[in-house]
């Protein structure tokens, strides 16, 4: 393997903003920021999502992200401040970088992730169901 995931990801982490959970707390209830939950829905069934996130799998986020897809998210050109995360801040980091290179601003990671977020004393919901 030329380049494993462990490089990938602190790469990443080089040209992203890494946001910590104390720092992301201070953003809950701000109108113009918008966290965005990676994770696949299995895991936000099991544990939960942070209130009032935006469940965008993962494996979807390229064709949201661009505005010529068919398959494009308005969130994703609102303007607003997008916090992304997963478990364990790896996923979010290389999607958050994704996310730049497609032109994205104003975007972050929650380093550390979902898991940061509750050792830091995160409010926690369940996911609504559609």
């Amino acid at each position: 393997m030329a380049v494993g995931y462990k490089q990938l990801i602190e790469e990443a982490r080089t040209e992203i903003e890494n946001l910590s959970a104390d720092d992301a707390l201070n953003e809950i209830g701000n109108d113009d920021t918008v966290f965005v939950d990676i994770r696949d829905v299995r895991e936000l069934e099991r544990e939960g999502m942070i209130p009032d996130a935006f469940h965008a799998p993962r494996g979807m986020l390229e064709f949201w992200f661009d505005p010529e897809s068919p398959y494009h998210k308005d969130i994703f050109s609102s303007g607003k401040r997008l916090i992304f995360y997963c478990a364990s801040g790896w996923r979010s980091a290389l999607s958050t970088q994704t996310a730049q290179k497609m032109g994205l601003q104003n975007v972050c990671h929650l380093d550390g992730g979902f898991s940061a977020w509750k050792d830091a004393g995160g409010e926690t919901a369940e996911k609504k169901r559609k």
